[in-house]
């Protein structure tokens, strides 16, 4: 009856108006707001715009307050920045913030336009952004009417951002035009980022109570869950890099042409046609220049043009020079970030060479020859004749065997002799000129 009177007594006791249930609050609840994170470095590029917005599609899923990109980028493709630009403007559900991190990163080039569309920019100290001129951001070598227009497009893209995000145009504007390129202290000052933020405890603290789309973000004491880049992303971004892209292209054309002179051998054809598929991949992605593709084309048909035609080496001379220059033209169209050293142009350039002139040029001269078996590959031997060859009689020995032996001319014992055709068992000989 007391343990029933006390039950009694707590429940009326939490029935009077003053006494209520602890709310999440005061039960430590209010803290159980999520962020979700991604880090970029390095060049942007397809494989970064996927990754980008897989991060935003998670963090719906996860029903994250925001998505936290932390930067740091040379800049990168122009196109793929527009991408990952007008993702940015689109996600209305998931308010995206960009944190240039850590402390000595940057956000150059196509970083800027990034930082700048971002709902939140922010940076960490001793960090920079700017010179988002579009030649860093495109690379080659263009005329001077169409670089007017990149230049164009580039500050009024820009300028577009700004204004949407209520940022310093004028000086997106100038980051373009001029390259100009400025501190976290500087881009606070002009209005280009919203905050600085050491870490990431100041940095949720810094987003914690603004509003985004109408939403007020809840991240002071949020759980950073951070979202890695998955395997088919790495793999991308591998086959992505010059130096990979040009590696499958000597192993296409060693392999596919290796099959060609070698028939049956088979791995090594298709080796050649996986990585004939990965570089067409690749470059459906990338801005490759198609000229460097012909000449590249033409230097192998220069490589094999050396195995029917006596040119002491001009054709071969040739085929090096187009590939070089092919190699060299196949990237010039990417940013500065991506181009292709001579460390890589150079030995790509000898081993192809060597290559062709080592074993394809022997492979297609073998496979492309008549085919001798039998007694029509006795033809041409050298023998040594033991008996006398008189007209229509006579005896040599060749390749370990005894023939009978018939000639034009008279030839003594022990002198050298020649197969010049094959009869039956008889073998019509001349005397050797050696």
């Amino acid at each position: 009856m007391k343990r029933l009177a006390i039950v009694i007594s707590f429940l009326l006791l939490m029935a009077e108006p003053g006494l209520t249930q602890p709310d999440s609050t005061s039960m430590g609840l209010a803290d159980s707001s999520s962020v979700a994170m991604i880090s970029v470095r390095g060049t942007i590029s397809p494989t970064t715009t996927n990754y980008i917005n897989r991060g935003i599609r998670e963090a719906n899923e996860l029903g994250a307050e925001c998505l936290i990109i932390q930067l740091d980028t040379p800049g990168g493709l122009l196109e793929s920045t527009k991408n990952i630009v007008q993702a940015f403007l689109e996600s209305d559900d998931m308010p995206v913030v960009v944190y240039v991190a850590p402390e000595g990163a940057r956000a150059a080039s196509a970083g800027t336009f990034i930082t700048m569309a971002a709902h939140i920019a922010v940076m960490a100290p001793t960090t920079t952004i700017g010179a988002a001129s579009p030649v860093q951001m495109g690379g080659g070598q263009v005329d001077s009417v169409m670089k007017k227009k990149i230049f164009n497009y580039s500050e009024s893209f820009i300028e577009s951002i700004a204004n949407r995000r209520d940022r310093n145009a004028e000086w997106a504007k100038s980051a373009v035009r001029d390259g100009e390129s400025i501190t976290d202290a500087e881009a606070l000052e002009l209005n280009v980022i919203d905050f600085i933020a050491a870490d990431r405890e100041e940095l949720l603290a810094g987003i914690d109570g603004r509003v985004v789309n109408g939403d007020t973000l809840q991240t002071r004491n949020a759980t950073i869950t951070e979202i890695p880049t998955n395997l088919a992303e790495n793999l991308l971004g591998f086959i992505m890099r010059p130096e990979v892209m040009l590696i499958l292209t000597m192993i296409a054309i060693y392999g596919i042409i290796g099959e060609v002179t070698n028939p049956g051998a088979i791995v090594p054809g298709m080796a050649g046609v996986i990585a004939l598929i990965l570089v067409l991949y690749a470059s459906a992605s990338m801005p490759i220049n198609i000229a460097g593709f012909a000449l590249i084309g033409l230097a192998i048909v220069l490589f094999v043009a050396e195995a029917f035609t006596p040119t002491f080496g001009i054709l071969i001379a040739g085929g090096a020079v187009s590939f070089f220059l092919g190699a060299l033209m196949l990237f010039q169209d990417l940013p500065q970030s991506m181009e292709l050293s001579w460390a890589w142009l150079v030995p790509a350039t000898v081993l192809t060479t060597l290559f062709f002139v080592w074993i394809v040029t022997e492979g297609i001269r073998v496979q492309f020859a008549n085919n001798i078996t039998g007694k029509e590959s006795m033809i041409g031997k050298q023998g040594e004749v033991i008996e006398p060859i008189d007209g229509n009689s006579g005896r040599i020995f060749v390749n370990g065997e005894y023939w009978n032996a018939i000639s034009d001319e008279k030839i003594t014992e022990g002198e050298a002799c020649e197969i010049i055709q094959i009869d039956g068992l008889t073998a019509k000989v001349k005397r050797s000129s050696s």
